[in-house]
């Protein structure tokens, strides 16, 4: 996020971090990267440096629709990652355990923090966003790199990915009050009229998610451990190869869940499994992808907001992902 998190200071990342990891922070630095969670680098008295993730758990869903259900899903999640990785795939960024053996540091039920080790990256992984085009080797090792986790058994603690669309009862409340003003900040006035001039075609897409949703159920398709988000702006090339990132989105889930986010050829993919990816399958992810940002937009700006750096990148997103929908499934 640009924004720093209101109520949240590097006080509070230094007390935390002494608290809960025994970490003496010297040196402490806010990066603006991501959207959705806050990020330091901090470097130890000992001279090691670390990647600090903290997140507003009533500001979650990917992890559960309250703070105590985010908290306990964020645990499961991080629990997974770190033992896919200590399983043996190399790829994956497991976060540190705290005194405590958990890998989720509750702060007072409203924040969670998590801690990576620092990572070294090379210079492909600056500006590398969503909307990166990867190489063609870049991607078949990204493909490679599915292929491993879609064919690994999954840890016990692997939560259950929901393939319905989420915030679907956002976008519902949204479009039953597009009659009347929306108020919350300075985009809820401009949402609500974006909204009306797309009522048709956000209608239109639900309905396809749905069509498709049937279809998936009926094909009754394997499920396998997936990451969720394995777009270009996660992966961080490092001397030893690729690296994933960002695994709170980690649950059982059709491999589709993660090809759909991989643009171009995906025979590597099937090379490396002998499994075709469905087509079917497919649409339905990447229709249900624009449909989640349309939630968490529609969210955003229903809500308390201010003028600044984030809410403006919410409002493209928000426009970009309307522009999306109209073109059709």
């Amino acid at each position: 996020m640009e924004q720093r998190p209101t109520g949240f200071d590097d006080g509070d990342v230094r007390s935390a971090l002494a608290r809960h990891h025994g970490i003496d922070a010297r040196e402490l630095r806010y990066r603006a990267v991501g959207f959705g969670d806050y990020h330091w680098e901090a470097t130890g008295a000992n001279g090691r440096r670390w990647f600090v993730k903290v997140s507003d758990l009533a500001d979650k869903p990917q992890c559960g629709p309250t703070p105590e259900a985010a908290l306990a899903g964020y645990r499961a999640a991080m629990r997974t990652t770190a033992e896919l990785r200590a399983g043996g795939l190399e790829f994956v960024a497991a976060p540190e355990p705290a005194r405590n053996g958990e890998f989720v540091a509750d702060l007072g039920g409203r924040w969670a923090l998590v801690l990576f080790p620092h990572v070294d990256t090379e210079p492909a992984t600056a500006g590398r966003d969503f909307y990166t085009e990867l190489s063609r080797a870049d991607r078949d090792a990204l493909l490679a790199l599915l292929a491993r986790l879609h064919t690994t058994p999954a840890p016990a603690d692997t939560p259950v990915h929901t393939p319905d669309v989420p915030d679907r009862a956002v976008i519902e409340d949204a479009l039953a009050g597009q009659e009347t003003s929306w108020t919350g900040g300075p985009f809820s006035e401009p949402a609500r009229q974006a909204v009306v001039t797309h009522t048709s075609a956000i209608r239109d897409r639900l309905a396809d998610a749905d069509a498709l949703l049937h279809q998936l159920r009926l094909a009754g398709r394997p499920v396998v451990v997936t990451h969720g988000e394995p777009h270009p702006g996660n992966l961080l090339d490092t001397d030893r190869g690729l690296l994933l990132i960002d695994w709170d989105t980690v649950g059982l889930g059709v491999p589709e869940r993660d090809l759909a986010v991989v643009p171009g050829d995906l025979s590597a993919w099937t090379e490396a499994t002998g499994v075709e990816p469905d087509p079917h399958a497919l649409e339905l992810y990447r229709l249900r992808w624009a449909l989640a940002d349309l939630g968490e937009f529609l969210r955003w700006f229903r809500n308390p907001h201010a003028d600044d750096a984030d809410s403006r990148t919410a409002w493209e997103g928000l426009l970009q992902t309307l522009d999306d929908l109209a073109g059709g499934p």
